[in-house]
């Protein structure tokens, strides 16, 4: 058996993560997304290669057990970890061993819409749900979904939980280039995120090599697509590779301005802001002209 365990990994957004791959010797999803860096396989609708809790929970305390500093404990899986058929039965028993662990799931988000499912992760510290696509077209093209999913469902499922969830829901976009980077898939997400009202919005793209011939965004058309993105909606650029530092000099006005328009991350202000800009941006949040707040485990400077 491969190892249900994998970690910890050192994560600047959640901490000292210690993983669980719920489906550790196959693929077993009902996405067969043109990005993902497993290899193709058929999509599925459930696993027929079911771990038991037992085994889990004891390989979870057996690494709690040697790693005493962990943050969070994060449950994944080679696939879909929603489809795991004891998910909620499986959280219940980390959280009666976890302690003051935070937990989190990574989760395409195609099954949201399962009222079992949304009860499940409404036990979670933190929920990071997939959403790359506002259309049916786009779902199945680029996540190639499973035959029966569909993006009405999928959305209404999140709006449904945010309903009763009032802690970290976090929404990936990871975009593929001349896929769902254009404006007609991006405006008709953003009036959907305006609704669902997540706690952050993470853009990214390809950084890994894909299962299938795709090509992934550049930095400067990541934050093009921001750019269209509501304001009111803490967006963060997840991908940074091909940034380099651009750095400028801001007056004060101009900072205030451009936070005005967009707050920025930490990361933003690396990239943008020369060492004196920097130090202007200090004496503004000193000032109280500026605040910083955190959302879902990243901070964005941002207007009082």
């Amino acid at each position: 058996m491969s190892s249900i365990i994998f970690g910890p990994l050192l994560s600047r957004r959640f901490g000292k993560s210690l993983g669980i791959d719920l489906s550790p010797n196959k693929k077993q999803c009902n996405f067969d997304c043109l990005y993902c860096e497993l290899k193709p396989a058929k999509t599925v609708d459930k696993y027929d290669d079911i771990i038991p809790i037992e085994t889990i929970i004891n390989a979870v305390e057996d690494a709690l057990a040697e790693h005493k500093d962990i943050d969070v404990i994060t449950i994944t899986a080679n696939g879909e970890p929603t489809l795991y058929p004891y998910l909620g039965k499986l959280i219940n028993r980390i959280n009666s061993i976890k302690g003051d662990i935070k937990t989190l799931i990574l989760s395409n988000g195609s099954t949201i819409g399962d009222l079992n499912v949304r009860e499940a992760l409404a036990k979670l510290d933190m929920v990071k749900l997939s959403l790359d696509c506002a259309t049916d077209k786009c779902l199945k093209k680029l996540d190639r979904a499973h035959d029966g999913l569909n993006i009405a469902d999928i959305m209404q499922g999140m709006l449904d939980f945010k309903a009763i969830y009032d802690k970290p829901l976090i929404i990936e976009v990871l975009l593929v280039k001349s896929i769902n980077d254009d404006v007609k898939n991006i405006e008709a997400l953003n009036d959907f995120l305006i609704k669902l009202k997540p706690t952050r919005v993470d853009i990214g793209t390809i950084d890994r090599p894909p299962a299938y011939k795709v090509e992934a965004l550049n930095y400067d058309e990541l934050k093009g697509v921001v750019s269209l993105f509501d304001p009111s909606l803490p967006v963060y650029i997840v991908s940074r590779k091909t940034a380099g530092k651009r750095v400028q000099k801001y007056t004060n006005d101009e900072i205030l301005q451009t936070l005005s328009n967009r707050p920025l991350s930490s990361d933003d202000i690396e990239i943008l802001f020369d060492e004196d800009t920097k130090n202007r941006l200090k004496d503004l949040l000193n000032s109280d002209k500026i605040k910083i707040k955190s959302y879902g485990g990243i901070d964005f400077y941002k207007l009082p």
